[in-house]
């Protein structure tokens, strides 16, 4: 987006604030599904938690999207956007049966990742198709934290196991129609991709009754000017050509189906920070903004890296400065970093800010969380309005002492 339009959001919604560029997020979609168009049958599922705000998912679902959810409240959310709920896909882990059976009364797919549950589900509900995760024990992704399909995940149920499935699947007479396996998020090399989606068609062989193979997501993004990403167009290509000699060789159509979710949002995101105070140290320049990593906390969780511009001065001589937020702990965005020279009130903008920014925020020194605007074919929407006071208090009960 244009740093003017930016500039002008933050002047008449003010700052902190988050802007989503609609019209971005429907492009990658279309990267994606076009990739992907030697494929008969193609689902995409959104996954919600990379950014829930019901106004994106009813974009999303505009563009043709499903959703991959792993909460009842992000199922839920997804009813209310108005997916039909054969187009939502729940892959909890670690959640109750309580809360696995409440969604599969609500007609929405269950993804299931642990004998233990994949046993009661099928002695409970036969009738009931399910998918299976599978853990390829693929170490994938750009960060410890966000690699999930390693032989030491939580996540999935190893390969080896698949003798205990296919031996409950026999007790229980249950349908698994599905398999599913995500091995992590900013997967750049493809051939690791590939390597783990030999080993889930191979897996896929012994379940006699699939209709779709889930092959997850994980593709990453430029962060900033010549960085590295996944070559969507050069999987695409490959993986449709193993894609359907499987189907051939199994004997039937199957659906493809990714479930990204920093691919379609997180280069529509934009977070805008006025500047409180520039401070001059012995060492260090620091640009202090109204905002911190109870807003953003990627760079402090994962040691991410985000884009940031002086959206006040884009003509100014560059220098180096250390932008930090105002929360009561080491609570740094960029350390030495080159950017147009800084003044005290100007807009900073720090980009790739779609994708688990704003689903991650906290009220954190009792802070307000920030507004949320869509901007979408050349309309500026305002999706969710800044906190108050009120909403800090408004689940608190006052004990009179």
């Amino acid at each position: 987006m244009d740093s003017n339009i930016l500039l002008e959001l933050s002047n008449q919604y003010g700052c902190p604030i988050y802007v989503y560029d609609g019209n971005k997020i429907e492009s990658q979609f279309a990267r994606l599904s076009n990739a992907f168009a030697g494929v008969k049958h193609l689902r995409i599922n959104y996954a919600v938690k990379a950014l829930s705000n019901i106004s994106i998912l009813k974009l999303l679902k505009k563009s043709g999207s499903g959703l991959d959810t792993v909460s009842i409240q992000e199922v839920l959310l997804g009813l209310e956007a108005g997916f039909e709920p054969e187009k939502i896909m729940f892959t909890p882990n670690g959640v109750s049966m309580e809360e696995i059976e409440e969604v599969a009364k609500l007609g929405v797919h269950i993804n299931i990742d642990n004998l233990s549950v994949l046993e009661q589900f099928g002695h409970k509900h036969p009738n009931i198709p399910v998918c299976i995760r599978i853990n390829p024990h693929v170490m994938a992704g750009g960060n410890s934290n966000i690699s999930v399909g390693h032989i030491d995940s939580k996540f999935g149920i190893s390969i080896h196991q698949t003798p205990h499935i296919l031996r409950i699947i026999e007790n229980t007479k249950m349908t698994v129609n599905g398999i599913h396996m995500h091995t992590g998020s900013d997967i750049l090399d493809i051939e690791v991709f590939l390597y783990a989606s030999e080993i889930l068609f191979e897996t896929a062989k012994q379940f006699k009754d699939l209709e779709f193979i889930d092959f997850g997501s994980g593709f990453k993004v430029p962060y900033k000017a010549g960085d590295l990403e996944t070559d969507i167009e050069e999987l695409g290509e490959k993986l449709t050509t193993k894609f359907n000699a499987f189907c051939k060789d199994y004997g039937k159509e199957l659906t493809l189906v990714f479930e990204p979710g920093k691919f379609l949002v997180s280069e529509s995101g934009y977070f805008l920070a006025k500047v409180n105070v520039v401070k001059q140290t012995t060492s260090t320049v620091f640009a202090q903004i109204d905002s911190g990593f109870n807003h953003l906390i990627r760079p402090m969780f994962y040691n991410s890296y985000h884009h940031i511009e002086n959206i006040s001065n884009t003509e100014g001589k560059e220098r180096y400065y250390s932008v930090v937020g105002y929360i009561c702990e080491t609570d740094t965005f960029a350390n030495n970093r080159r950017i147009k020279e800084i003044s005290e009130g100007d807009i900073l903008c720090f980009r790739n800010a779609g994708a688990y920014c704003f689903s991650m925020a906290s009220n954190y020194n009792s802070r307000y969380k920030p507004a949320e605007v869509l901007y979408y074919n050349n309309e500026s929407y305002l999706i969710r309005k800044a906190e108050t006071f009120k909403d800090l208090l408004k689940n608190q009960i006052i004990v009179e002492l």
